[in-house]
C-alpha cells in the first residue's frame, strides 16, 4: 500500500492550496484518513481527519480555513487550505488506516509535501 501526497508549494499569506493524497496497492478498505503537519523545530501534529462515512475532525488552529474531504471511490483524501498564514508553513503528511483480512488494521503514511507560506 502506498500513499502519494501532492499539491504543496510556495504561496503568499492569504493564498490557497489544495493538497491531494491517493492510496494505491492491494487492500480491502481504508477507514480514517488524515492530514498531519510538522513545522520547523516542531513535532508532527494532526491537522484534520475524515472517516469513511465522511465525519470530519479539524483542529482549532485551522478551523474555518482548512477543509478535509475524500473521494472514497478513488481512495483519495484532500485538504483545501485557504487564508494561509506563515505559521502554516510545514511539511504536510497524509495517512490512512488500511484493513486487510488476516492482517487487521495498519496505518500507512505518505511521503510528505512541503507547504511554505511567505511573501
Amino acid at each position: 500500500v502506498q500513499l502519494q501526497a501532492s499539491g504543496g508549494g510556495l504561496v503568499q499569506p492569504g493564498g490557497s492550496l489544495k493538497l491531494s493524497c491517493a492510496a494505491s496497492g492491494t487492500f480491502f478498505s481504508i477507514g480514517v484518513m488524515g492530514w498531519y503537519r510538522q513545522g520547523p523545530g516542531k513535532q508532527r501534529e494532526l491537522v484534520a481527519s475524515i472517516t469513511k462515512g465522511g465525519t470530519t475532525n479539524t483542529v482549532d488552529s485551522v478551523m474555518g480555513r482548512f477543509t478535509i474531504s475524500r473521494d472514497s471511490a478513488e481512495n483519495t483524501v484532500y485538504l483545501q487550505m485557504n487564508s494561509l498564514k506563515p505559521e502554516d508553513t510545514a511539511v504536510y503528511y497524509c495517512n490512512g488506516v488500511v484493513f486487510n483480512p488476516g492482517q487487521g488494521f495498519r496505518t500507512y503514511w505518505g511521503q510528505g509535501t512541503q507547504v511554505t507560506v511567505s511573501s
